[in-house]
């Protein structure tokens, strides 16, 4: 029985969920909620890091680096760019205002929508231009940094973000927001249901 915050397919009520429109996938209700679970678990790594950076709870970033006693979110990360074809601009990038809104805006936003379930194809987008940008940034490819030392790379093509990417896209094409989220009530709303690419 679906609680409040879920919105699993309920017609008719069978193993099988139905689709409720036409680029709905018709799933069984274990995969459904299997991607549920998928979407809440990749938006709270998106959270952690929003709340971890903004107060600096002691785990990737120290109290006094938080964001609100000074420091710079995306500083550290950018600063440490040590290979790829962008590595200047990267760096010069480092400790910019503008820079850190736009990441904290981004993990913010990615990760409450993912925990939410709502503009799925939206965060989907967002969320790869992010990724993307953070994979150029570290560019697994390079087999030795720029002073010469061996990257370390575990795979020149395939890592977190590519797969952090991979599934906001599955979530998206999947309708995932609409079980044990508010995916449903996100669809009906006018603005949302006049332009389905806000899904």
């Amino acid at each position: 029985m679906p609680t409040p915050l879920t919105a699993e397919p309920s017609a008719p009520v069978s193993s099988r969920s139905a689709p409720s429109a036409s680029f709905e996938p018709a799933l069984p209700l274990p995969v459904h909620r299997a991607l549920a679970v998928l979407r809440i678990a990749t938006g709270a790594i998106f959270l952690w890091a929003f709340v971890d950076k903004t107060f600096g709870l002691g785990y990737a970033t120290a109290s006094q680096n938080s964001w609100l006693n000074g420091g710079s979110p995306a500083s550290g990360y950018l600063s440490g760019v040590s290979a790829g074809p962008l590595e200047s601009v990267f760096r010069s990038m480092a400790g910019q205002t503008w820079v850190d809104w736009a990441y904290m805006a981004g993990m913010l936003g990615i990760g409450a929508a993912l925990v939410a379930g709502v503009a799925l194809r939206l965060t989907a987008l967002a969320g790869g231009l992010m990724l993307l940008t953070l994979w150029i940034a570290e560019w697994p490819p390079a087999r030795h940094l720029s002073d010469g030392t061996p990257s370390m790379s575990p795979n020149p093509l395939v890592d977190q973000h590519v797969v952090y990417l991979v599934a906001l896209v599955v979530l998206a094409l999947c309708s995932a927001g609409r079980t044990w989220g508010l995916g449903g009530r996100w669809a009906r709303l006018p603005l949302v249901a006049r332009h389905p690419w806000l899904r």
